[in-house]
C-alpha cells in the first residue's frame, strides 16, 4: 500500500491507499503556517501515525510550483517558507522510500482524469476551490506544467488593478472559498467564522445576505472560467475543493456563466462545467496518480 499526504492550506490530510485508489485509513490535522520547523513537526506526526512496513512508497500533494523531477518546491503557494525545499528528498532519507511530489492543483486533474469526472477527456480544467483557487490543466491528456512550472497557478490571476496605486486584486482572494464562508459567518454572526456548513445552511436556504456574498463569489469564478475557455478552449471544467459537494456551487457557477453571456452577448463560448467526482479526496487520488506513473510506470490517457 501506499501512504499519500495533501498538503492544504488549513489542514494536512494523510492517508493509505492501494494500487487500485482504494482509501484504506484516513486521518487529518491543522496545518501550520509559522515556520518550517513547525510545519515539518506536523508534516511528520502526520505520516509517523500512518507509517509502517507495509508502505512501498509517498505520494505528496502541496501547494506551490513543483520540479516533479527533483522533488523542490519552488514560491510555496500557502507555505511560503517551502521555497527551494526538496521535499522528496526530505521524505526519501526520513523514510527511506521512494518519494513523488506534484502540485495540489495538478493531483485534482490527475485523480480526476484517472478515476473521475475527466476520464478520457484530452483537454480539461480542474479549478480547485479552498484557501485560494489550485488549477490543473490538462492538454492532450497530460498535465500541463509550463516553462516556470507555473502553468495553473490561478491564485495569482489578477482580476482588477487601481489606476493611481497600481495595487491589483487577485483571483486567489476573490475565488477563494475560505474567504467567503469566512464573509457570509461574519455577517451572520457567527461564532466560528470558519464553520463551512453553517455557511452553507444561509446560501441553500435562500438567506439574502448569504446569498449575495455567494454570487460575488460565484461570478468571480464564471469569469475566469470564461477567460480561461477563450485561452485554452478545454472540452469540460470541473469545479473541485471541499464546497464542490455543494450542488449548488456549480449549479450557481453554470447560472453565472449565463448571465454573463446574457449581459454581454458578443461572448461565443460556451463553456461545459461540472463537479469534480473526488471533491476534497481528490488530491489523494491525483498524488497517489503521479507516484504510479513515476515509479511504477502505469500509463496515462
Amino acid at each position: 500500500m501506499y501512504l499519500v499526504v495533501d498538503i492544504g492550506g488549513t489542514l494536512v490530510k494523510t492517508a493509505l491507499l492501494d494500487r487500485g485508489g482504494k482509501i484504506i485509513k484516513k486521518d487529518s490535522r491543522p496545518a501550520s503556517r509559522l515556520n518550517i520547523e513547525a510545519f515539518d513537526k506536523i508534516l511528520f506526526a502526520s505520516i509517523d501515525d500512518m507509517y509502517s512496513e507495509d508502505v512501498r512508497g509517498i505520494a505528496v500533494s502541496t501547494p506551490g510550483a513543483v520540479d516533479t523531477d527533483t522533488g523542490v518546491i519552488y514560491n510555496g503557494g500557502s507555505f511560503p517558507f517551502q521555497h527551494g525545499v526538496n521535499m522528496k528528498a526530505k521524505l526519501k532519507e526520513r523514510y527511506g522510500v521512494t518519494v513523488a511530489v506534484e502540485n495540489d492543483g495538478r493531483c485534482a486533474a490527475l485523480a480526476e482524469l484517472w478515476l473521475g469526472s475527466l476520464k478520457d477527456k484530452r483537454d480539461a480544467i480542474v479549478l480547485v476551490l479552498g484557501s485560494g483557487v489550485g488549477g490543473g490543466i490538462l492538454m492532450d491528456g497530460k498535465v500541463h506544467h509550463g516553462r516556470n512550472l507555473l502553468a495553473g497557478e490561478l491564485s495569482y490571476v489578477v482580476e482588477a488593478v487601481d489606476a493611481e496605486s497600481m495595487k491589483a486584486t487577485f483571483f486567489g482572494g476573490t475565488g477563494s472559498a475560505v474567504n467567503m464562508i469566512k464573509r457570509i459567518n461574519k455577517e451572520k454572526e457567527v461564532a466560528d467564522v470558519t464553520d463551512g456548513k453553517k455557511a452553507f445552511e444561509f446560501i441553500n436556504a435562500g438567506d439574502a445576505a448569504a446569498k449575495q456574498i455567494f454570487d460575488v463569489f460565484c461570478r468571480s469564478i464564471a469569469v475566469q472560467i470564461l477567460n480561461l475557455q477563450y485561452i485554452f478552449d478545454p472540452e469540460v471544467f470541473a469545479i473541485g475543493g471541499g464546497i464542490s459537494a455543494q450542488p449548488i456551487v456549480t449549479e450557481r457557477i453554470q447560472q453565472s456563466v449565463k448571465e454573463l453571456k446574457q449581459a454581454n452577448p458578443f461572448h461565443v463560448a460556451d463553456p461545459t462545467i461540472v463537479s469534480c467526482h473526488y471533491q476534497s479526496d481528490a488530491n489523494l487520488y491525483g498524488a497517489l496518480y503521479h507516484y504510479l506513473t513515476e515509479h511504477e510506470r502505469i500509463g496515462r490517457n
